[in-house]
């Protein structure tokens, strides 16, 4: 009797473990998420392009393939990568994360100089309107889709990996970065879902029902181009100021503090003189030097990314991902 007493103490005592590490793993999942924001508000800006022109039959199909290639590029490439990373090159962490918060500057800045600037990658009729129909139109549409996920994909995988304690045992980081992938994964593309679909949700509302009913589908017509402007240009503040900061705290942890510095310095100086919620004033003068900071550099590196870094990309990155792909859609012979 007392052995099984024994054996049931062991018992909940594991169970109170895995209870605590669960608690743990949702907890740093959602920090990570959190800091991952700006990446997640540009995948929601962007991936709605590609489903215009389709017949809306069409559209949520199409973005549950996007969906599937997001949970791959996470889940089968780049988790496994992160890994890694953490277990045998952990001081490539910070570089990378810089190199993700340097390429989240530069779609902030080249959203910002095409108000200015018009672009061929922005304007040309072969974007707007790619040549082909049909299946071969949306296999090409759900193509680039899924590469351009494949960079953001990367980004908020190795912010997640950033935010988890180095000595934290493997599994619980895989695990971390595995609820992080699906998470962050399923928000965003249902959001996608969901904005895509709202005009049509809308127009039904509108003309198959009466009183508030319709009144509440005319408005949500109403509401979706602004909230898409709404979505873009907070997702372009979000990209430079989230990149930004990423760079500034890349910098101070390599050593070069000037920046982080300054920039808290100012904090705290602007939160002294409002002297009104301190701790409110002090992150949006942080972030707001941040975002400027952010802004600069990706204007640097807007025609160092278009003339040189996109080009490498085509040739060597994007061949090898398509590779792997290739391996895993492979059918065995019957």
């Amino acid at each position: 009797m007392s052995g099984l007493i024994a054996l049931l103490d062991d018992v909940a005592a594991i169970s109170k473990v895995a209870a605590a590490s669960i608690d743990d793993v949702a907890g740093q999942a959602a920090k990570a998420g959190a800091k991952a924001a700006g990446a997640l508000i540009d995948d929601a800006a962007v991936t709605p392009k590609y489903v215009h022109g389709f017949h809306a039959s069409r559209e949520l199909p199409i973005v549950w393939k996007i969906t599937k290639g997001s949970i791959f590029n996470k889940l089968v490439i780049l988790l496994p990568v992160a890994l890694l990373l953490s277990a045998f090159a952990p001081w490539l962490i910070t570089p990378f994360l810089m190199i993700g918060g340097a390429y989240l500057c530069f779609e902030g800045a080249e959203k910002i100089a095409h108000l200015f600037i018009h672009t061929d990658r922005h304007d040309s009729e072969k974007h707007i309107h790619p040549d082909g129909d049909g299946s071969a139109l949306e296999e090409e549409r759900v193509a680039g889709a899924i590469k351009t996920d494949f960079i953001l994909s990367a980004e908020i995988m190795t912010i997640a990996l950033s935010t988890i304690p180095a000595e934290d045992p493997l599994w619980m980081k895989a695990l971390i970065l595995g609820v992080v992938a699906i998470g962050i994964t399923v928000t965003v593309y249902g959001a996608v879902a969901l904005i895509v679909k709202a005009d049509d949700v809308g127009v039904h509302l509108a003309t198959d029902r009466r009183g508030l009913i319709a009144a509440f589908g005319r408005g949500i017509v109403k509401v979706m181009p602004g909230l898409m402007t709404t979505l873009t240009v907070v997702g372009t503040a979000a990209m430079l100021w989230v990149g930004g900061n990423i760079i500034v705290h890349g910098l101070d942890s390599l050593g070069w503090s000037a920046p982080y510095d300054w920039i808290h310095h100012q904090a705290l100086a602007v939160a002294a003189a409002v002297n009104h919620w301190p701790g409110a004033v002090s992150w949006m003068t942080t972030a707001f030097f941040d975002g400027i900071g952010g802004l600069m550099l990706g204007l640097v590196l807007i025609p160092i990314t278009t003339g040189l870094i996109n080009p490498l990309l085509q040739a060597t990155v994007l061949p090898l991902l398509a590779a792997i792909k290739s391996l895993f859609a492979a059918k065995p012979e019957s």
